[in-house]
């Protein structure tokens, strides 16, 4: 009878520990080249971008974002409507199994909304992302300022869009 005792708390915490296999979806995730757009002093908008890779053998979504930066943080993605191009709040961002989405300006980013202070270059903004599994993933980007060239071939000019003025 005095086996009894250490085998019960054995027991009692094998069943309130969850498996060691049962890792949420932020654990196959890794995120490459992280940033905020620099922002003028005055803006209360503006975006992170970066690249999420899903090691997974599984599909997964971010469904939220959020930084302490900013009183607003959602997931958009640029759309053409009719030949205009609109920013749209959407619910989630699908990463393929053993595949990446990137989050970059004209498609699907972060948007910091109604930012609590101007950022500075060089600085680094926490943003914790959160996938359907309710697991999160901690990314810290660094703060750095717009490109003012496009890129040739490319409509990376896009994403030069001044956001300040937008209703969300």
């Amino acid at each position: 009878m005095k086996n009894v005792f250490p085998l019960a708390i054995f027991i009692l915490a094998s069943l309130t520990t969850p498996p060691a296999f049962a890792a949420g979806a932020a654990d196959q995730i890794s995120v490459v080249d992280p940033y905020v757009r620099l922002a003028p002093p005055d803006a209360k908008v503006t975006g992170a971008f970066m690249i999420i890779k899903n090691a997974g053998d599984k599909d997964t979504q971010v469904v939220k974002a959020d930084s302490t930066v900013a009183n607003v943080t959602e997931l958009h993605n640029h759309i053409n409507d009719n030949g205009v191009m609109r920013m749209r709040q959407v619910k989630e961002i699908a990463v393929p199994a053993k595949g990446e989405v990137q989050l970059k300006p004209g498609g699907y980013h972060v948007m910091l909304i109604d930012m609590k202070a101007p950022l500075k270059e060089g600085e680094h903004v926490v943003i914790t992302l959160g996938f359907a599994d309710g697991s999160t993933k901690e990314v810290h980007a660094i703060v750095k300022k717009p490109m003012t060239e496009m890129p040739a071939g490319g409509m990376g000019g896009m994403g030069n869009m001044d956001h300040s003025k937008m209703k969300h």
